[in-house]
């Protein structure tokens, strides 16, 4: 497909869109010291923020959900964040250029995250991001989060868009499963959450962009794909 049958470009939020990890990171540090436990340095909390909650209670006090004061500690957790979500969090370098550019181009834009909306909506209320995103799905707007697909189906039906005209954006690897099931061209944001143990190339992204400006020339076609055409199957 060529770039002017693509209409869309929509990213992930933490790690893709914006870097939350100081802010994150804060709300853990804030937790770890509530119960007794000291506290993490930022470069080891970074490539965890992507899993959320889940991730960095698993990192900071080697919780899963199934275990039973998980639930409890997750509420305390995002009660500490929602307090402070945006004193550090800024839009990653590139990325306020590469928008201009995309709208510059006819494209929209959008987010779509697995962020509950309760803390979406207030964190991109105070970064006000300019132009607005024509669309906003969080992790409680569809009937399942990423990695189905529905989310992406919600941002194509808001958008009125063909998903086959979008990208997607994400740092993880249930962002690019969740685009490639909803029939998305796909691109792992490689300047995002990257802890050691991701491998992003293995993902069947479309492509890898090292930095947000570079997300145009994938658009623009002058990068090899680095996974095959084909698709999985829709997510179950």
């Amino acid at each position: 497909m060529h770039q002017a049958d693509y209409a869309a470009v929509l990213f992930d939020l933490d790690g893709t869109y914006a870097d939350t990890a100081a802010d994150m990171g804060a709300a853990l540090n804030q937790l770890l010291a509530r119960h007794g436990r000291p506290p993490l340095p930022p470069a080891l909390i970074r490539p965890h923020v992507s899993h959320g909650a889940r991730g960095l209670l698993k990192l900071g006090f080697d919780l899963t959900p199934e275990d039973p004061a998980f639930a409890a500690l997750r509420a305390e957790y995002l009660a500490l964040y929602a307090a402070d979500i945006c004193c550090h969090t800024r839009p990653f370098d590139g990325m306020e250029a590469l928008i201009q550019r995309l709208l510059d181009q006819g494209l929209a834009w959008g987010i779509v995250t697995n962020k509950p909306g309760w803390l979406t909506e207030p964190l991109l209320a105070a970064m006000d991001p300019r132009p607005t995103p024509a669309c906003v799905v969080s992790g409680d707007t569809a009937a399942r989060p990423k990695p189905h697909p529905d989310p992406l189906l919600h941002a194509c039906a808001l958008l009125g868009l063909d998903p086959a005209r979008c990208w997607y954006v994400g740092d993880d690897a249930r962002d690019i499963l969740a685009g490639r099931a909803a029939g998305m061209a796909t691109l792992a944001a490689g300047w995002g959450y990257l802890g050691t143990e991701s491998h992003p190339r293995e993902w069947g992204a479309d492509g890898l962009a090292e930095h947000p400006l570079a997300v145009l020339d994938w658009l623009a076609g002058d990068r090899p794909p680095t996974a095959p055409p084909s698709r999985p199957p829709r997510a179950a």
